[in-house]
């Protein structure tokens, strides 16, 4: 299967594709801006775009005055969909979505291949949502740029740093850790939770687990991770289901931070 469809395209997001260009163009010119540094790496939530694009759109928004210089964006998530032991990498050549293919980056996929707890597994990514969620995003902030994309299950955080380091590379990559906070507390509760796990981020703790953020250990590796442990981090702004589209009963939280 040399191209992974879009599985979540209708669901997470829209499947018109001048209708999904437009709505993302919208979120990153209203998002949020202000004076902040050019990231070298970003933490976003990846619910469907109603529930938590907005603020993903303040992330994405640092990328646009320096969308030329970057020519791959390596994005590891929690596989949700399938047992991962290790890190997965696809075998396919692209991800599609409604705004196009987006060419995967067969040299970094070669060097994650080269670290043994990384493996192919096209199961683990054929149903899975949080980094397909964030390609449009890529698409409409960046003219053009290939694809890492890696969903990371039963792994210690110095092993997923240690991917993480071999795929650093210099001002033409971009690394983007998918990851929801909380999941189906109530909405004192959770924001009470989430803003503890967002201090963690901040202070760069390395123990995040499954409660408070799905993808912890992307987060974890990241910021255990030789280049990642040097960078500063700056806190975009936090949310979670009940502030946008959903019930304040169950909600789910959501963060973003760049790293710089």
């Amino acid at each position: 299967m040399p191209t992974r469809p879009a599985a979540v395209a209708g669901s997470f997001y829209q499947d018109n594709a001048a209708v999904l260009r437009e709505y993302i163009a919208h979120m990153l010119k209203v998002a949020a801006s202000g004076e902040h540094s050019s990231p070298k790496a970003l933490i976003v939530p990846h619910a469907g775009h109603i529930y938590s694009g907005p603020l993903a759109a303040r992330a994405y928004r640092l990328l646009l005055p320096v969308a030329e210089r970057i020519r791959r964006v390596v994005v590891l998530g929690p596989a949700h969909r399938a047992y991962v032991r290790g890190i997965a990498a696809p075998s396919t050549t692209a991800f599609r979505t409604p705004l196009g293919e987006v060419p995967l980056d067969e040299q970094g996929i070669e060097l994650a291949l080269g670290q043994p707890q990384v493996t192919v597994s096209d199961e683990a990514h054929a149903l899975e949502h949080c980094i397909e969620v964030q390609l449009p995003f890529l698409q409409v902030a960046l003219p053009q740029f290939a694809l890492v994309p890696l969903l990371v299950g039963e792994c210690a955080p110095q092993r997923v740093g240690a991917v993480i380091d071999a795929l650093w590379g210099g001002d033409e990559t971009l690394i983007v850790i998918s990851s929801d906070l909380s999941h189906f507390e109530d909405y004192d509760s959770a924001r009470h939770h989430d803003l503890e796990s967002c201090r963690k981020i901040l202070a760069g703790e390395t123990n995040l687990d499954g409660k408070d953020a799905c993808g912890a250990g992307p987060i974890n590796g990241l910021l255990c991770s030789e280049h990642g442990s040097r960078l500063a981090r700056e806190w975009l702004g936090y949310c979670n289901s009940g502030d946008t589209a959903g019930d304040r009963n169950r909600v789910v939280g959501y963060g973003a931070f760049s790293l710089h």
